[in-house]
């Protein structure tokens, strides 16, 4: 068991209406090409493959698709769209949990890594990535840049949504690398919200290189979004990709 904390049944019902945006076309169609480019003809395994939002149209477009996600009833969601013979999933902790074969891609992606809440297991997820990729194969993170230059003397609050339906606000612990991301969602037309939140932990590009070095793996490429743009000082997150040798 990890630190990761466990998304409930109610969670992931309401998941994929939730994030409608994030399982758009727009958002989708550069996501699965940049991966499936980078898995070629072989077979890719998602770490916290979650409802399926990224796995299920990256096996649509042919390439064999294997996951792991932590929460049952996250998995169990996946299985209404897709059958276990098309995209396996085994129940477990990204860091740890080990599953059969060699993969030219292992991948996790919109800031999941995150929901490790030390270093130790971050570092661990890395050394899990390289230990399922074959020689050559290639480990991809989609991670947020943490927001702290947002952050003036005192104040410990960023938004990052404030809607008509929905408030979004990270507070941040600046000595453990801790977010706390909480939510106020409208429900129905009877004005009360629901609140939730959830912990993170932030890293940086460069302490995510650390790791992969520890694990063997080498940087080969950091763009600002799954469309190739370039990463600057300002992109709000980056795709990173890290090659184990051949």
């Amino acid at each position: 068991m990890t630190s990761s904390e466990l998304w409930t049944r109610a969670t992931a019902d309401r998941y994929d209406a939730e994030e409608t945006e994030m399982s758009s076309a727009a958002v989708l169609g550069p996501t699965v090409a940049f991966l499936a480019e980078l898995a070629g003809d072989g077979p890719a395994l998602e770490f916290a493959v979650g409802t399926g939002r990224v796995g299920v149209p990256l096996r649509e477009s042919g390439v064999p698709v294997v996951g792991i996600e932590l929460s049952k009833d996250m998995a169990a969601v996946l299985r209404r769209k897709i059958g276990e013979d098309m995209l396996p999933v085994t129940i477990g902790g990204m860091a740890t949990t080990v599953v059969p074969g060699e993969f030219t891609l292992v991948y996790l992606v919109y800031n999941t890594i995150t929901n490790l809440l030390t270093q130790d297991e971050q570092v661990e997820c890395f050394r899990n990535a390289a230990r399922h990729l074959a020689p050559g194969g290639r480990f991809v993170i989609e991670l947020g840049v943490p927001p702290l230059r947002l952050l003036p003397p005192g104040q410990v609050a960023v938004p990052f949504d404030v809607s008509e339906r929905h408030l979004g606000f990270d507070t941040f612990d600046l000595v453990e690398q801790i977010l706390v991301s909480n939510h106020f969602t409208r429900d129905g037309e009877d004005g009360r919200y629901r609140r939730g939140n959830s912990r993170h932990r932030y890293a940086w590009p460069a302490e995510l290189d650390l790791m992969a070095r520890i694990a063997g793996l080498g940087p080969e490429r950091r763009v600002a979004d799954w469309d190739g743009s370039p990463f600057t000082q300002d992109s709000p997150k980056h795709i990173s990709v890290w090659r184990k040798p051949a």
